[in-house]
């Protein structure tokens, strides 16, 4: 089993209000520093088999179609290392 991430993210030209209003807590919040936070979204996948390009494929095309809006939004593909699936496992 292997685990395939999408991360959606806002186009950069598309404003991002949840972003902006968390950068605007952070100072009251007494984290300075920060100058920009933009909000996304994260699906973890967890795929039966290999991670092939066929699958990479079809994970492509899922979310073009349906995880993210192309429209306003940005989305990558990568599949995590066995390591990786591990240690967030603990």
């Amino acid at each position: 089993m292997a685990r395939v991430v999408v991360d959606v993210m806002l186009k950069p030209e598309i404003l991002d209000p949840q972003g902006q209003a968390v950068q605007r807590a952070l100072p009251r919040l007494g984290f300075d520093g920060i100058s920009d936070v933009r909000q996304g979204k994260r699906f973890e996948l967890e795929v039966d088999g290999p991670v092939d390009e066929a699958a990479l494929a079809r994970i492509h095309d899922l979310a073009e179609s349906f995880l993210a809006n192309t429209v306003i939004e940005d989305f990558t593909v990568k599949v995590e290392e066995a390591a990786e699936v591990a240690e967030a496992a603990k």
